[in-house]
């Protein structure tokens, strides 16, 4: 965290993105604006402002452009289609150059009349919409939702497919991800500060002045795009996670283009980051709280049968082990602190992870064995067995770093605040309060504040929170949900991140519905 967390790799699919790493994220959760796209109301909050209804000429060639449509290249993807399109790099500035945005599609397969595009986006920022679409959505949505929707992605700016910044070669990165987020000494908080520094140098040599024009703002216009290219008169689209931030983000600059719009695991604009960071690191205590509750009532659980407190000295016991004397793990590499506390955090983000995170802790633990802490690390990375790496946390951390200023900009200021992130969770709080300090020294500066987003005469709007998710905890749910004139908020009563499609009859008739007839569920629904 200075983390918006990307959201890791789903089991229901290769990838789900959307959780930042410790060292590579940054939780801004607020839009990159011009001065132009916010106003304040009359309590002096600022609000994101809507857009103008008409196409400015400037942009009309952009508006203009229609996909060029073709099979999409690769094993298992012949259902799908591909196309680019270009987006302005500036859109206060169109004619300063240009950058290619990637689309897929698998149209509507029926029966039924078709409804139009579904746009979907995992999360992240960072993950790959296209991934995402590809390898789960357009398989794993309600038969009926496919039926009659046009299943579309677009990878945002700076992600995938989309001119993707990449900070650190394998190696490098490597490096980075085992750095010490606990540093006990000068020398190893200079050794942290200076990785923050390589890795947004690495950044701005990698991506040059495209550094500067990846902020939710502009990839909310560039949904707006597609949205004219595929023919729509407005968005329908499901977004989870950080891809909440980007529809309400869409909603608030386009309120009378927006169609259906299902913001699943919803994220609060109007926080700061240091409130953000400390909000999600309470949240995956949560999180570890249910876990060590389930865990303590098996015979095999590794942090013993006591109350969740004990469970959580136990594991920071064994993170202070890792930390003075990293575990072996296979093919040269060691299992660092680091490593370990992201495998852990890795699994937190769905109870499905459970049985495999006792297993893998049980191995470090007892065995002295990090291949499994290291395996669910590499997962959360995107790390593939050769040693490369996908760009979801260099996306990560451009977005984020350019969407909201750090939560604190010098090591004394982490050290002040160190209590009360400690409070929040004994177990991640310290880790979690050193990684919010990513942006402080990042190459670009970010280009705006904490606001509201009201989308004043939008069509319905559904905000679905869980009340026990990690990553964006519940009352970020209610806070969109309070700001936005014409939210639904649809409640899941449960443990993970995000609601529809992970089991629950009632989270997912409600939101197909919405999504089939239009009509949302009655606010303050609870499944």
């Amino acid at each position: 965290m200075e983390n918006r967390r990307p959201r890791p790799p789903a089991r229901r699919s290769p990838r789900r993105s959307v959780v930042a790493a410790l060292l590579a994220a940054a939780v801004a959760l607020v839009p990159a604006c011009s001065a132009e796209s916010t106003t304040a109301d009359a309590s002096g909050d600022t609000v994101l402002a809507a857009l103008p209804k008409a196409v400015p000429e400037a942009l009309a060639p952009f508006y203009g452009q229609r996909p060029a449509w073709r099979t999409c290249e690769g094993a298992g993807k012949e259902e799908f289609e591909c196309a680019r399109l270009k987006a302005p790099l500036d859109y206060d500035n169109p004619t300063a150059g240009t950058l290619d945005l990637a689309l897929s599609r698998k149209k509507a397969t029926g029966p039924g009349s078709r409804l139009g595009s579904l746009l979907v986006n995992p999360g992240g920022p960072g993950g790959s919409a296209i991934g995402y679409l590809q390898s789960y959505a357009a398989l794993g949505y309600p038969a009926p939702v496919r039926a009659r929707y046009d299943m579309v992605a677009v990878d945002p700016r700076g992600v995938a497919d989309s001119e993707p910044v990449t900070c650190l070669d394998g190696p490098a990165m490597d490096a980075h991800t085992a750095t010490d987020t606990t540093p006990d000494t000068p020398a190893e908080r200079r050794a942290l500060v200076s990785a923050f520094q390589k890795y947004g140098k690495g950044c701005q040599a990698d991506a040059g002045k495209t550094l500067g024009h990846v902020s939710t703002i502009e990839s909310a216009r560039d949904l707006d795009l597609a949205r004219s290219a595929l023919g729509d008169e407005k968005l329908t689209y499901v977004g989870a996670s950080y891809g909440t931030f980007l529809g309400a983000t869409y909603a608030g600059l386009y309120p009378h283009r927006v169609g259906r719009l299902v913001l699943d695991g919803a994220m609060d604009p109007t926080l700061d980051a240091r409130r953000l960071n400390l909000e999600q690191t309470a949240g995956f205590d949560t999180a570890f709280t249910a876990f060590a509750k389930d865990c303590a009532q098996r015979k095999d659980c590794p942090l013993g049968t006591g109350d969740p407190g004990s469970a959580g000295r136990n594991l920071t016991a064994f993170f202070d082990k890792v930390d003075a004397d990293p575990l072996p793990a296979g093919q040269g590499r060691a299992l660092t602190e680091s490593l370990a506390t992201m495998g852990v955090v890795a699994a937190l983000y769905d109870e499905s992870g459970w049985p495999q995170l006792r297993t893998a802790l049980t191995s470090a633990m007892k065995d002295r064995d990090g291949n499994a802490l290291l395996a669910l690390s590499d997962l959360y990375y995107e790390r593939d067995a050769d040693g490369g790496y996908q760009n979801l946390m260099s996306a990560n951390a451009a977005v984020n770093c350019l969407d909201l200023p750090p939560a604190f900009a010098t090591p004394e200021e982490v050290e002040a605040a160190l209590p009360e992130f400690r409070e929040a969770s004994p177990v991640f709080g310290e880790g979690f309060a050193w990684a919010s300090l990513n942006c402080a020294q990042w190459p670009t500066p970010a280009t705006s504040g904490p606001h509201r987003i009201e989308a004043s005469g939008a069509a319905p709007i559904v905000v679905v929170g869980t009340t026990r998710d990690p990553a964006t905890p519940y009352r970020w749910a209610r806070g969109l949900a309070s700001q936005l004139d014409s939210a639904t908020l649809l409640t899941y009563d449960g443990d993970g991140h995000t609601a529809f499609g992970r089991g629950s009859d009632c989270i997912d008739t409600a939101i197909n519905t919405y999504l089939l007839e239009g009509t949302p569920p009655d606010n303050g629904t609870r499944c």
